[in-house]
């Protein structure tokens, strides 16, 4: 609910059982708050207590503050959901008052919305997915590989602009294979984004090299060319030079390929393109997944569109695409028996999961176009509010706002930006931080990290301020406006307490 909607459920003790039955029709809530002139929340009324009144005959005009009760049951400001919950059904009751250190109310959960949660970015199937999947049960083929997997691979190297693509059980895989496919092998270095989820550097370590982490710039949210050039700078004077440079397409968005493929260039060092998150984006006219040597995407359950699980690589070089699927089929060498000369992997996408993509991938730009109206709503429906950065969108760059991102100014960012995740949690919306990045990852302690300039950690700063909103495409105008009415509450358009009653 948003502000005016929780003002109008605190009422002064005067107020009559009249005036409260009138509040509890207008608001619909069931339950009202019952407010001293100091703030502090007395007591609640419900629908059942102005029941029992009437039966008893109790005057419409008497206060409500003259009314029976006990303490009001209530939880702190900074409790889980997890205790308004348990306080629920430990009294059989469908709402939970949230007072602060003074007892003053800022805010009510209520059961009925606890089950209506609000996901990050849930699957959105529609039609074309049953009917493919239905063919591939009515014809048997629900192993591993299939006609599904052919087309699905043609389908995706076609809408991308690449000659060729392999159908894989996630993303990781793809770049797992993708390093391999790119030579890295134990001991050796590679350069990746710092600000990415980890399933962009772990295959590093499964092919036993060293990261190297680079930080993103302020424009783009993504690498950063200056950091990327002081980055090899290094790697030249130490005799290091990486095999690649893993550069991440982050939250929908293309990197500036333009400025950081020629760095790559110059050194002689191939790059891997991690668009897990950006399928249907583009960067200067071009398809994001088309700049790398080798480009990996994800269809993971809560990517712009999904196989539930899965991902694909994709490359120009047909050479490349065929050593990546032999690799992904457990390495078996041409031969009637089964026959091995390398180690392989069991990293093939299923021909089922693959239908379910060949029907995802043909509403993609209706997606794409769903996240990114939702991404102006939220613009403009907090446009007012001062202190709001969100993820720019560079000139020529065409981002699938796959999900939604800002930051808020101002030293006590991240204190705010906690505290408005913690007030979508009490409402069962679920929201994130950006990403942390990996050179601050327990993980990968003293792995060489080159940040935007010299005391200037962009990726730092964008998780300490950062905040990732609900995105679905499949989200409903209610969910949209429910979501904006708790975050203008949590960002600060709310009234003071004292004005509450």
């Amino acid at each position: 609910m948003d502000a005016q909607t929780f003002r109008d459920l605190c009422i002064a003790p005067d107020r009559s059982l009249q005036d409260a039955l009138e509040a509890l029709n207008r608001t619909a809530r069931g339950v009202l708050l019952v407010v001293g002139a100091d703030g502090v929340l007395r007591r609640t009324v419900t629908d059942g207590d102005l029941r029992r009144a009437a039966l008893e005959h109790v005057d419409a005009a008497t206060a409500v503050g003259r009314l029976p009760h006990g303490a009001p049951l209530t939880i702190a400001d900074t409790d889980p959901v997890a205790a308004a919950v348990a306080l629920m059904d430990r009294h059989q009751i469908d709402h939970v008052p949230v007072v602060d250190a003074a007892g003053r109310p800022v805010d009510i959960v209520l059961r009925r919305e606890l089950s209506q949660r609000i996901w990050l970015s849930s699957p959105h199937l529609g039609e074309e997915e049953t009917a493919f999947v239905e063919e591939a049960f009515r014809t048997n083929w629900i192993a591993p590989l299939g006609p599904h997997v052919d087309a699905f691979e043609r389908e995706v190297a076609a809408y991308t602009g690449t000659g060729h693509a392999a159908a894989l059980s996630s993303g990781t895989a793809a770049i797992h294979l993708g390093l391999l496919l790119l030579g890295v092998q134990p001991g050796d270095t590679v350069f990746c984004s710092s600000l990415t989820f980890v399933g962009s550097c772990n295959p590093i370590v499964y092919c036993g090299a060293r990261p190297v982490f680079i930080d993103a710039e302020p424009g783009s949210w993504n690498m950063s060319p200056a950091a990327l050039e002081r980055a090899f700078a290094w790697a030249k004077r130490e005799n290091r030079l990486p095999r690649c440079v893993i550069v991440v397409n982050l939250y929908g968005q293309s990197a500036d390929m333009e400025a950081l493929l020629p760095i790559c260039d110059r050194y002689g060092v191939p790059v891997l393109e991690d668009a897990a998150e950006s399928l249907g984006a583009t960067y200067k006219g071009r398809p994001s997944g088309s700049f790398g040597r080798v480009a990996v995407f994800s269809f993971n359950g809560n990517k712009i569109i999904t196989t539930s699980g899965g991902g694909m690589l994709v490359a120009d070089d047909a050479g490349l695409v065929a050593r990546a699927r032999k690799l992904s089929t457990q390495a078996r060498e041409p031969a009637a028996h089964y026959e091995h000369r390398e180690v392989g992997f069991n990293y093939r996408m299923s021909n089922v999961l693959a239908g379910i993509g060949r029907g995802q991938l043909r509403v993609l730009p209706q997606r794409v176009q769903q996240r990114r109206a939702i991404f102006e709503q939220y613009r403009a429906a907090l446009a007012d509010l001062p202190g709001l950065q969100w993820m720019p969108e560079p000139a020529g760059c065409m981002s699938t706002r796959w999900l939604t991102c800002l930051t808020l100014d101002g030293p006590d960012a991240q204190s705010r930006r906690d505290a408005v995740l913690r007030q979508l949690e009490r409402h069962s919306i679920e929201a994130r931080p950006v990403w942390k990045p990996m050179h601050q990852q327990p993980l990968f302690a003293g792995a060489p990290y080159f940040p935007h300039d010299e005391g200037h950690d962009v990726s730092a700063r964008l998780f300490d301020a950062g905040l990732c909103l609900p995105s679905g495409s499949n989200m409903s105008a209610a969910d949209l406006d429910r979501v904006i009415g708790q975050l203008r509450r949590a960002l600060g358009a709310s009234t003071r307490h004292d004005a509450l009653v």
